[in-house]
């Protein structure tokens, strides 16, 4: 009995940790938190964006594609992920499935919208979960035309 209890508490606070790591991702990019941004992923992670972008792997890749290429790209960005379903393969391994939309404002000044899925692997290390692959899956990347998002006045 004691260790079924044990086994769904950690069951509980590991599906807590990867909601987590979700929304670490949205608010490290978003807020240009680097040190949040990169905590959620392991040295080794793999992060398939697709097109137009690629594939980045390990933290040189990530830190490359994400200070170098998407903060240069974005002048702000608000993601929203939702509908997360992670799937237990062993103690120290998920998967996770979930929705994303992205509003925001490209260096140029056009505002985009983005929905897309994102599918992780995530792995427990040394007690620790952090995404090990992201694979990026996009609907749609489309320019929001005469609109100017803007803070309130």
């Amino acid at each position: 009995m004691t260790e079924d209890i044990e086994h769904r508490l950690d069951r509980v606070e590991s599906r807590f940790a990867m909601h987590d790591l979700v929304s670490d991702y949205c608010h490290g990019f978003d807020k240009r938190d680097w040190d949040r941004f990169a905590a959620i992923w392991w040295p080794d992670a793999v992060w398939d964006i697709g097109p137009p972008f690629g594939t980045f792997e390990g933290s040189d890749g990530i830190a490359h594609v994400t200070k170098d290429i998407l903060w240069d790209a974005w002048l702000a960005s608000s993601h929203y992920t939702t509908n997360l379903v992670i799937t237990f393969e062993g103690k120290d391994r998920a998967t996770g499935v979930c929705d994303v939309d992205c509003i925001g404002t490209t260096s140029d000044g056009q505002a985009q919208t983005v929905a897309a899925s994102y599918f992780d692997i995530f792995e427990r290390r040394g007690g620790v979960w952090k995404i090990a692959h992201r694979k990026v899956k996009m609907y749609h990347f489309n320019p929001l035309s005469g609109v100017t998002l803007s803070p309130p006045a």
